[in-house]
Order: structure tokens, then sequence, then C-alpha cells
């Protein structure tokens, strides 16, 4: 029985692993990448983001700090490394001419002046909807309790080896020898997690909950 809710940081969010596991009838929790810096007050007042412009759904465009709208103009395709076809949508304003707020609007490097150069949005719908079908999903009870229970699991693993059990570096060398020294120092580490489990009566149990404060 393969996992169906696959728990992981936001060092792996992409929207070819969002589809992977919709295809395949995985209900992910993948911590989005920009999740902790929208919480910040630099973040939310940045006029050119588009996640701080309204958006209008009948005529698919946004709308810029002066009420521009910045309207889709044209879809891009391209492809990750592994193949998997990506489409974005461009979005460009018409009115950036004599805005007085082009230049905290428009950023990023390029070698066309500031003076004429226009307000462009880079947007995959699949992505966006799924990142916000994402956002909601970890935000839920069901998903504090099992991001919280990766932190524990993974993390804590590692924090176990090195500390606890010494482990800082191989004795081995050679790829079979450290898989087998590896292999070794990880059937300690579960035998001595199940034996607190059996001595703490938690047989049977996956889950940590969290105690209320």
């Amino acid at each position: 029985m393969g996992y169906t809710k696959p728990v992981a940081d936001a060092g792996f969010e992409s929207e070819e692993n969002y589809t992977w596991c919709e295809e395949n009838g995985q209900i992910a929790l993948i911590k989005p990448a920009n999740h902790d810096k929208a919480k910040t007050r630099k973040y939310k007042s940045d006029i050119g983001r588009r996640e701080n412009m309204p958006y209008d759904a009948d005529n698919d465009s946004y709308l810029c700090h002066m009420e521009h709208p910045i309207r889709a103009a044209y879809e891009k395709k391209t492809k990750s490394k592994a193949g998997y076809p990506i489409v974005t949508t461009v979005y460009t304003c018409t009115e950036c001419a004599d805005c007085p707020h082009k230049a905290q609007c428009i950023k990023g490097k390029s070698k066309t002046p500031l003076e004429e150069r226009s307000k462009n949005l880079y947007v995959s719908k699949t992505f966006l909807r799924q990142r916000e079908e994402m956002q909601a999903r970890i935000q839920s009870e069901e998903g504090i309790l099992l991001r919280i229970n990766r932190s524990i699991q993974v993390e804590g693993a590692f924090g176990v080896l090195k500390q606890d059990m010494g482990f800082r570096r191989f004795l081995m060398r050679g790829r079979v020898k450290v898989q087998t020294e590896f292999l070794l120092l990880c059937m300690g580490y579960n035998l001595n997690k199940l034996h607190n489990k059996i001595q703490s009566g938690r047989c049977g149990t996956y889950l940590h909950i969290p105690k209320a404060s």
C-alpha cells in the first residue's frame, strides 16, 4: 500500500510535483515556497507582486496599484528538465508610461531602460490553483498535525544519530561499505525506537499528538 498523503518541505514545491501527486491519487501536503515570506509586512506591501493585486476573473486581468488593468497577452509554453509541459500566461500593462510608482512596481535587471519598460506578470494558472489548494491544506487541522510529525520523524532522526549516538562521520570507505555502515546504523536506530515504543505502550500509533498548553 503506497503513501496517500506525502508531506514535504518547500524545497519540493513545483507544478510538476503537484501534478504528479494529483495524477497518482495522492493528497500532498507540500509547504509553498512563499509560505513564510508571505506573512511579512515587506511582502504584503510590495505593490509589484501579483499576490497584492486584485484579480478580475471575468476579464482575466489584474489591477495594479494605480488601478490600471494588466491583461492576459499570450501563453508561453515550456518544458521542465524532465519534460513536463508548463503553460505560462503572460499578462502585460499598457499604461505604465507616466506611472509614478513604476520604480516600485517594475523590478529585475534588464538592458531596457525603466522608462521604456511595461509591467509583466508570468502566471501558470495550474500552479496558482495548486498552490492555493496546498496553502489551505497545510493550514488545516490535519495538515498541521502531519507537518508537525514530519518535523519530528524526519529532522529528529538526524539529530538523534548525530547528537545522541555520536555519529559524525563514516568509518569506512567505498560506496558499498558506506551503505552497509549506514544500514547498520539505521537498524540500530529503528530497534531503539521500537524498544521505546514497546516500553511506553505506543505500538500501533504513528502520529504524535501535540499536548495542549
